[in-house]
């Protein structure tokens, strides 16, 4: 059933897109994979710092919604709670929480910028990750604000990534950079979703798994600070960096 539902709310949305959607007041040339080009993604640096962020981005984001259930659960139990619906919902609302985080990251990014968006999100969500374990057996509704905080700030820089590498590289070749960018940060993802649960066997328990996260997120901040001081960096945000 719950494939079945997953099926069908993405074909619906499919038809929304296609009957719905128009063309932006923006709108690109037609721009495709050059595989010739994908040097040049890694040898300009605001863009390579662009994709950094994105990759601390990615290493975090898709191992936490993975894992989260099984974290909320084994936490759950910690505290005598052994209902399986209580940590579904509880996770769902977590994730669900993302829509906030989603509307902040667009609302910051007009206001604050690009880089200062993208590094604040990650340092909060870096911090979330690492404070799951110390709050595991601690207080319950400390455990959910601190994890729902986690929800909102982990997707909240998501679209900041694309929208900087289309500012920040060369027009013609948007469709490389994009391609290079989404394919890496996807293919780290999968990295990062299998090493998770081997890590929490590792150390014998969910209780600091999330600690592989943490790395991620303060290193994708690193990198967008890093490129909020280069001069290329006005390009993003209209001039916000």
């Amino acid at each position: 059933p719950g494939a079945a539902a997953a099926s069908l709310a993405t074909t619906v949305g499919a038809l929304l897109f296609l009957l719905f959607a128009r063309e932006g007041p923006y709108p690109f040339g037609k721009a495709v994979f050059e595989p010739s080009r994908i040097g040049q993604v890694f040898r300009e640096r605001p863009l390579l710092l662009a994709n950094l962020g994105y990759l601390g981005h990615m290493w975090e984001l898709y191992a936490m919604w993975a894992w989260l259930l099984a974290y909320t659960r084994s936490a759950f139990e910690a505290h005598a709670i052994g209902s399986a619906a209580a940590a579904s919902l509880s996770t769902f609302f977590v994730v669900a929480s993302g829509i906030i985080g989603c509307l902040l990251g667009g609302y910051l990014s007009d206001r604050i910028g690009r880089t200062a968006t993208t590094a604040g999100m990650m340092i909060v969500s870096g911090s979330c990750a690492l404070l799951m374990g110390f709050l595991f057996a601690g207080p319950l509704w400390l455990f959910m604000l601190v994890a729902v905080v986690w929800g909102i700030s982990v997707i909240g820089d998501s679209a900041q990534f694309s929208a900087a590498v289309t500012e920040l590289g060369d027009r013609r070749f948007v469709g490389t950079a994009l391609s290079v960018q989404l394919g890496a940060g996807f293919a780290l993802t999968v990295l990062a979703i299998w090493l998770t649960p081997r890590f929490a066997d590792f150390i014998g328990g969910w209780r600091w798994a999330f600690l592989l996260l943490v790395p991620g997120p303060l290193l994708g901040a690193a990198a967008m600070l890093w490129l909020r001081n280069l001069p290329e960096s006005e390009k993003m945000a209209g001039g916000l960096r």
